[in-house]
């Protein structure tokens, strides 16, 4: 039998052969081309009662989370999560590209259950197997002007998603649900409003950053682990901003450069709350909280866009 390439393996050898995919709409949400072509598959996916599903709208805090659950299921041991790169470890359920790059589908097959994965789809499009066989949901929202500020960077640095273009005119592509993985807005009201009828933790990545072993304790309350005092702590430092900037199973430093260009902006920048005011002049931040009342009105999720 054929050698089953490994996920970072087969991104180096696809090197430069991938370039920026244009976006295709599904059911009404935009996605990348590949994973457009594979949905029928990725809605097909049934996963196992014991799987736990990462849900975040793009850089929300998604890479944060899935290292503080995968040292919290081995009990804080930072060389069992130097096992491979995040990619690996927390298989990306919808990602797909040309071979020879394995899909999230292809990683999932590879592994045994239990098993952590990640998504960025928004609720009506994750597969209904996940609501059937009652799988933990773990979802992190990250404020909206952040998240923007943060989602432009990683468009600028990463090779497969639309050039995002100046800045002025992607505040108004965000605003109209124009990129990858659609609307903000949409995404973190379909998670908040049936986080109760579905059994889903919601996080908010500002929580998370005034206090990380909070909702480091809420995270192991939900996956009822059993977790010793001195573990909660020593995850919470390598968890840090400082430190997983630094882990380079985490950091994304191994895709390579034809990929995630790390010289135009690194994969984790800043890890700030309130960056934001660097980027919006008076008058587009008037302009998006404008908007933002008339799409948020009657969500009444408490965001925050400072600490």
């Amino acid at each position: 039998m054929e050698k089953r390439l490994g996920y970072t393996e087969a991104i180096e050898r696809a090197g430069d052969a991938l370039f920026r995919f244009p976006l295709k709409s599904v059911r009404g949400v935009l996605l990348m081309e590949p994973i457009a072509q594979n949905f029928e598959a990725i809605w097909a996916f049934c996963p196992d009662p014991t799987d736990v599903l990462i849900a975040t709208y793009p850089k929300a805090g998604t890479t944060w989370t899935q290292e503080i659950i995968d040292l919290l299921l081995h009990n804080g041991d930072a060389e069992a999560c130097q096992r491979a790169p995040t990619t690996v470890r927390i298989p990306f359920l919808e990602i797909c590209s040309p071979p020879p790059i394995p899909s999230g589908l292809d990683l999932l097959l590879t592994m045994s259950p239990p098993r952590v994965i990640k998504t960025h789809l928004p609720i009506q499009l994750v597969p209904e197997g996940f609501w059937e066989n009652k799988c933990k949901v773990i979802y992190v929202a990250h404020n909206a002007k952040d998240n923007m500020v943060s989602y432009y960077h990683f468009d600028r640095m990463n090779m497969t998603q639309p050039e995002p273009g100046p800045w002025e005119g992607y505040i108004h592509k965000f605003m109209k649900g124009e990129l990858g993985w659609g609307s903000w807005y949409d995404h973190v009201k379909g998670y908040w409003e049936e986080k109760e009828k579905r059994n889903i933790l919601y996080l908010f990545y500002e929580d998370m950053k005034e206090n990380p072993r909070r909702e480091v304790e809420r995270i192991i309350e939900y996956l009822d682990l059993s977790v010793p005092e001195d573990v909660i702590a020593h995850v919470v430092q390598l968890t840090s901003f400082k430190v997983m900037k630094e882990n380079p199973m985490a950091n994304y430093t191994f895709i390579p450069k034809g990929v995630f260009d790390h010289s135009v902006s690194p994969f984790m920048r800043k890890g700030e709350v309130g960056d934001w005011v660097n980027h919006f002049s008076t008058v587009q931040s008037d302009l998006f909280d404008e908007d933002y009342e008339q799409q948020m009105k009657m969500a009444n999720i408490p965001f925050r866009t400072n600490i």
